[in-house]
């Protein structure tokens, strides 16, 4: 049980315990001073009996129609304030025949501040204090010997006493009451609390399971590239070796020279696929820097395709963060990859400028061109995959890829990323 439940048990425990007291009291000061009222005769004290237990059975019943059997009765105040009229004149009756009849006429404060509204309290809490005064100075006919002025003067202080207690009690019932408000509204808060709290456990249940399937998604993303960068590639050229073979079985030295390539792509794609599998970064790239590693795989594949690529760098060469070397080197072999496949070109020029800002890979070509607005076979207009995953790579950090192209004009592809330095944070 949480704190704010233990208040509000507590006090509705008071509370109870405070109602039944008040339930209580009238019949219990009534029964008592009725009980002395029966035995005081034993001892030869002489007294009104009839008189007195008829104002008590009359009392008794008055009590019971209106303070116990009738609590839907409390609602209306003008009922209330005949009750209250009613109690306190057979209050009166039973002190002026009997005297200690004060402690039962003591029942109408409470009485008053709990069904008299407003100012109505002290005026019930003052009426009370007049019959006590008469108790207290031993009965009606102690006022008929010349006591009126010590009545008034103790009616006085009583009132005035009892006006005092009135205010605190008061007081402390709306301190009660704005307690019990502040509880409500503590409860209900806590309520909202829990509710939002069960609500973010749900969002972050499915942040969890849509952040699980984005990573898979980006996983298979990133498989699906670096097949298409390594393996796809490799193969393609090993197929282009192999077919290249085939017409030159009459030539042995040719022919040896396409099977040595072969044997090497397939090398080459096998160490890639390994590291792949592993998100290791490109053999490349983890044995020299980055200008190198572009001006090494420009190398072999102008080897292999017999066209002349030349890699220019410019700006400050520095290592950058793994992300941006990898994605830079995949754009020149996909690039290049392209040219090989669609381009029939004679020359590329690569271009690797770094910038305060920016690290920018261009690879020109002066091959046949193509319409880059126009739909792929696959409906993409970047060309296939290949473009696609190129830019993908681009895009995932926060770069951007450029194509120029028209029939019989070249192609001219540029990607530029930040420059995060090696060590620096995605």
């Amino acid at each position: 049980m949480n704190i704010e439940a233990e208040l509000r048990a507590e006090s509705d425990r008071w509370e109870r315990k405070e109602n039944a007291a008040l339930q209580v009291l009238p019949y219990l000061l009534l029964a008592l001073c009725t009980l002395i009222a029966v035995l005081l005769p034993l001892w030869g004290v002489s007294l009104h009996l009839p008189a007195i237990l008829g104002l008590s059975i009359a009392a008794t019943v008055w009590l019971l129609s209106f303070h116990t059997f009738n609590p839907e009765w409390r609602q209306n105040a003008p009922l209330m304030g005949l009750y209250y009229t009613g109690l306190i004149a057979l209050a009166a009756g039973l002190v002026a025949t009997a005297p200690w009849y004060g402690l039962f006429a003591f029942a109408g404060y409470p009485q008053a501040f709990r069904y008299l509204k407003g100012r109505w309290r002290y005026v019930g809490a003052a009426a009370t204090s007049m019959v006590m005064a008469v108790s207290y100075l031993g009965g009606a006919a102690t006022l008929v010997g010349g006591f009126w002025w010590a009545w008034a003067a103790i009616s006085l202080v009583s009132t005035v006493l009892a006006w005092a207690s009135s205010y605190l009690v008061e007081m402390a019932d709306q301190r009660d009451d704005k307690q019990k408000l502040a509880l409500a509204e503590l409860h209900e808060a806590n309520v909202k609390l829990e509710a939002a709290l069960e609500e973010n456990a749900g969002l972050h249940a499915q942040l969890l399971v849509h952040a699980r399937e984005a990573g898979v998604m980006d996983e298979r993303q990133r498989m699906a590239r670096e097949i298409h960068d390594t393996l796809a590639q490799g193969l393609a050229g090993i197929l282009t070796q192999l077919q290249a073979a085939e017409q030159t079985l009459d030539e042995p030295p040719t022919l040896r020279r396409h099977l040595t390539t072969a044997m090497n792509l397939a090398r080459e794609s096998l160490t890639e696929a390994r590291r792949t599998v592993h998100a290791v970064e490109p053999e490349v790239l983890a044995e020299a820097r980055l200008p190198d590693a572009i001006s090494d795989v420009a190398r072999r594949w102008s080897e292999v395709n017999r066209i002349d690529a030349v890699l220019t760098t410019t700006g400050h060469a520095r290592p950058m963060h793994a992300d941006v070397e990898v994605t830079l080197l995949r754009a020149a072999q996909e690039a290049l990859a392209n040219v090989a496949k669609h381009a029939k070109a004679s020359r590329v020029g690569l271009t690797l400028s770094y910038m305060e800002d920016l690290v920018t890979l261009d690879v020109r070509d002066d091959g046949v061109g193509f319409e880059p607005t126009a739909k792929r076979v696959n409906g993409s207009p970047d060309g296939g995959f290949g473009l696609a995953g190129m830019r993908q790579r681009v895009q995932r950090l926060a770069g951007r890829l450029d194509i120029e192209s028209e029939p019989g004009g070249g192609t001219a592809i540029s990607a530029s990323v930040p420059a995060i330095p090696a060590g620096g944070g995605r």
